[in-house]
């Protein structure tokens, strides 16, 4: 699926931390709008999306000027104290557009020549692993988050068709390892997966964050009802994956793996 483009001059490029972020003092979206367009994601349900035409997922905004935009308030925010960021909290920093846009590069390469206190990447993208140049320059200053909600891609296909492979991002996560960036990864929300995707992951990193519908969306899981997600699970006869119960299943899976002190649950496995 392609989505149509448009560009915009925003006024600003760093909104306060607050809600499920605010262990940050800003969050950073390169873009508005994301073409991966998970069917479970909880933007559908914001503003952003309801109030502007067009299917989520069909539409992106490129920001242009985020650069010098980014260099200007980093530089203001740094003189009042500490600044750590999330990028991203409502588009991926790495979606397809990024490839010819360069957006998130050019905000990446501002914080090389000042960098904040911290900065969390948070991607399903391969293309990240594109400026591992960049990343390393931040060393201990930066974690890419990147997420893998399942092990299957039968599992992939059915709720995220738009999204890049799932053996595509384990690659990419080994490159990440390997270049030394720090990465977690993030399972989040919480897919059907195999009893060995635990086992899968272990060879890779040592730090997991998961999370589910009902306590990552910022509103206690109200937005993501308004989806009627469950449908999807029903339609594969999944319907057990799908309530509050399913993270401590996973969860328990995780522990008999990872030491305990390695797997974070929800809004903490995101923070600094």
């Amino acid at each position: 699926m392609k989505s149509e483009l448009f560009y915009k001059n925003p006024k600003t490029i760093l909104n306060k931390g607050t809600g499920f972020l605010s262990g940050y003092t800003h969050s950073l979206n390169p873009y508005t709008g994301c073409s991966f367009g998970c069917s479970y994601c909880y933007v559908r349900q914001m503003p952003v999306s309801l109030f502007r035409e067009g299917e989520w997922g069909n539409w992106v905004d490129v920001k242009n000027g985020a650069a010098n935009l980014l260099r200007k308030e980093l530089h203001r925010a740094k003189a009042k104290g500490n600044v750590t960021i999330f990028m991203s909290s409502s588009t991926d920093p790495f979606q397809p557009v990024e490839h010819k846009e360069k957006v998130t590069r050019s905000l990446l390469e501002v914080m090389v020549e000042d960098p904040p206190e911290f900065l969390l990447v948070q991607t399903r993208s391969p293309l990240v692993s594109r400026d591992i140049d960049l990343l390393r320059h931040l060393k201990d200053k930066v974690r890419v988050s990147m997420t893998i909600e399942t092990d299957s891609e039968t599992i992939r296909k059915h709720f995220t068709p738009e999204a890049p492979p799932i053996q595509a991002r384990f690659k990419t996560l080994e490159k990440l390892v390997d270049a030394g960036i720090p990465t977690q990864v993030a399972i989040a929300p919480i897919l059907p997966s195999g009893e060995y995707f635990p086992e899968k992951l272990k060879p890779f990193v040592d730090r997991i964050c998961m999370d589910d519908y009902f306590m990552g969306d910022g509103s206690g899981g109200k937005r993501r009802r308004k989806l009627r997600i469950e449908k999807k699970y029903a339609q594969l006869g999944l319907e057990e994956w799908y309530g509050p119960q399913v993270i401590k299943k996973v969860y328990k899976r995780f522990i008999d793996i990872f030491p305990e002190n390695q797997v974070y649950l929800s809004q903490k496995g995101f923070e600094p």
